[in-house]
């Protein structure tokens, strides 16, 4: 048997002969290249994942420990109750109650229009409007976003039962403003609203936030330092769909502090009953201290508009309403004063004894000056009239003679003293400040010197002065009280919600009007006159003793008056304090294109008096019982 030689095919080495031997060199060459790339690439791998790593663990290491932390454990804001606000005699008038909103967060939302989609089904919103204010929100920054307030107790129900398909969606209790009486005094209490970037930036509301709801108008702004109270805070744990597991710790938030107003309810839910059908402004103050007893401005507004959230449309369609309805009317309508201007006049042509009580000027309804003919507003006239009978009859004629002896500078400087011309100091709203003209004033105003004839307008309330219904009630108290300017008060005091004592309210004498006290009187005595037997009888009650003075200021020229249309008509005035002896309240009364003072104001000052001193019921039941025994 022959022996087997070594194989010489390539195709099947021996055993133990290398198998590259097999391969040509050109192709080993290659493959070495390959696998030393191959390395290469897999170590460059490597070192960039070595690198992220270590930069996510040594740079980014804190700020991802506070974003994971922050994915488990949240800050969740509790917004503070804000401070009550009562009446003189303690009646609430606006409160707090709870709201239940739909709030989103942003980080916790996968997927903005799914969300909105979801949300517009169940709570029959606009997807669209829900969309948008997600992504407003995000791109201002905002961690948070308020989706839908005062959610029903059925939309409460729907959210809870689709909550696993609702991520980064929860229900929060938020405080919301009630307003007791709709409607009531919301000039004066004004209301609340979301606070803007300008206030934000503005540094005076270091411890708001965006979204918080601050004072807007009234004394909800004017007091808002003590109203807002502190925030507080819950530390909540939280699963990766942002949905509640539990609580940790928290800080309460402490409500703020009560205001108790000067305000008396019953007089200003009078006031306002009084101009219910009418456009116009009362005001009534206690002339002993100036503090506000009423402050009614008509038509008005439902604060609840503002609090559940105002459409861009309904904010537009308010604001372009032409009665204004926003409009404080009492501090900042300004009209001619008319014949209650009267007052200023007969104090200053005593003070500057350019008249007498005893001075007798003639009426006989016209007084020719230049080329106009000044009449008075009684065709026939009154004739021979004395300060006491011209104040009674409200004469014309008498005042615009007292007007040329005294000259514009001089009325000038006894309206200033009463307080016209310049902002009474009330601590609420821009107030405006009236005007008292002066021949300073119109050259700088119209370009053309003063003329006597303008002096004449003015000296019967007339031309060029304005006056808000605020100011007339503060010359009604001052001429009630002998001469004192007070500056005008709305918070009698304030307390913190433990009861203690942080604001008290003290009378705050601006000026002296520095008349003589004879004169304050004679004046005083015309104007119980005007009451009892003149031009404001409609203001009379059998049981009490008023002073008063009526006033009818002209809006347009004759011509177009005798067209009879509502917008032609004059303002009608009444001014008025009571009781006579020791007056306890001053108050004015306007009412827009009303007519005449005395035929419309004066009435309804009788309304207001008679609310504030009603009938003693006593003095009946004796005269009854004294009829019996008869």
């Amino acid at each position: 048997m022959a022996l087997l030689s070594p194989s010489k095919d390539p195709e099947f080495p021996l055993a133990g002969e290398p198998l590259g031997r097999s391969m040509p060199l050109e192709e080993q060459e290659q493959a070495r290249r390959t696998l030393w790339w191959l390395s290469l690439i897999v170590l460059g791998l490597f070192g960039i994942l070595f690198l992220r790593l270590w930069y996510l663990q040594l740079v980014e290491g804190d700020v991802l420990c506070q974003r994971s932390e922050h994915n488990r454990i949240r800050l969740q804001d509790l917004p503070p109750w804000r401070g009550m606000i009562m009446d003189r005699n303690g009646e609430v008038l606006v409160s707090n109650r709870p709201s239940f909103d739909l709030v989103a967060v942003l980080e916790d939302v996968p997927d903005f229009n799914a969300l909105a989609q979801t949300l517009a089904h169940l709570l029959n919103q606009d997807p669209q409007q829900l969309l948008s204010q997600l992504e407003n929100a995000q791109s201002s920054g905002f961690h948070q976003v308020r989706l839908k307030g005062d959610l029903d107790w059925q939309e409460m129900a729907l959210v809870e039962t689709f909550k696993a398909e609702l991520p980064g969606v929860s229900i929060i209790i938020t405080p919301k403003r009630e307003y007791k009486h709709s409607g009531l005094a919301c000039h004066l209490l004004g209301y609340l609203g979301e606070i803007s970037d300008v206030q934000l930036k503005s540094g005076r509301f270091p411890n708001h936030k965006m979204g918080d709801y601050i004072g807007k108008r009234g004394i909800e702004l004017a007091w808002e330092d003590y109203l807002r109270g502190q925030r507080g805070f819950r530390h909540i744990e939280v699963d990766a769909y942002g949905r509640e597991l539990g609580q940790l710790n928290q800080r309460l938030s402490s409500p703020g502090a009560n205001l108790f107003l000067t305000l008396d309810l019953k007089l200003q839910q009078e006031a306002e009953a009084c101009l219910a059908d009418k456009t116009g402004a009362i005001v009534a103050v206690d002339p002993q201290n100036g503090k506000i007893l009423a402050l009614a401005s008509s038509p008005g507004f439902s604060q609840e508009a503002f609090e559940r959230g105002l459409s861009s449309e309904a904010w537009q369609e308010l604001c372009s309403r032409k009665d204004h309805p926003l409009e404080n009317r009492a501090l900042k309508g300004q009209y001619p004063p008319g014949s209650t201007f009267k007052i200023v006049m007969a104090v200053a042509g005593l003070e500057e004894k350019v008249i007498t009580p005893g001075t007798v000027i003639y009426c006989n309804g016209a007084m020719p000056f230049g080329n106009h003919v000044f009449r008075c507003w009684r065709k026939g006239g009154h004739g021979g009239m004395n300060l006491h009978s011209a104040l009674v009859h409200s004469c014309d004629i008498y005042f615009y003679n007292v007007g040329r002896r005294l000259g514009i500078e001089r009325i000038a400087k006894w309206s200033r003293r009463f307080g016209l011309g310049a902002p009474t100091g009330l601590k609420l709203d821009k107030e405006m400040p009236g005007l008292v003209a002066s021949p300073a004033w119109k050259l700088s105003r119209f370009g053309w010197a003063w003329q006597e004839g303008d002096t004449v307008s003015v000296s019967i309330g007339q031309g060029y002065n304005l006056a808000t219904p605020l100011q007339m009630a503060q010359v009604m108290a001052a001429l009630a009280n002998g001469g004192t300017i007070y500056e005008p008060q709305l918070v009698e005091r304030v307390e913190s919600p433990a009861g203690e004592l942080l604001f008290q309210a003290k009378p705050v004498v601006k000026s002296h009007l520095g008349a003589d006290p004879k004169n304050i009187a004679l004046v005083q005595k015309g104007l119980l006159g005007v009451v009892n037997d003149g031009t404001g009888r409609g203001a009379r009650l059998p049981y009490l003793q008023a002073a008063g003075k009526t006033g009818t200021s002209q809006v347009v020229g004759l011509e177009k008056e005798k067209a009879k249309k509502k917008e032609y008509q004059n303002h009608a005035w009444f001014v008025a304090y009571a009781p006579f002896e020791e007056p306890r309240i001053a108050m004015a009364v306007l009412v827009e294109h009303g007519g005449g003072g005395g035929a419309v104001a004066a009435p309804l000052a009788k309304r207001l008096m008679s609310a504030y001193f009603p009938e003693p019921q006593v003095a009946k039941a004796d005269g009854a019982a004294g009829s019996a025994g008869q």
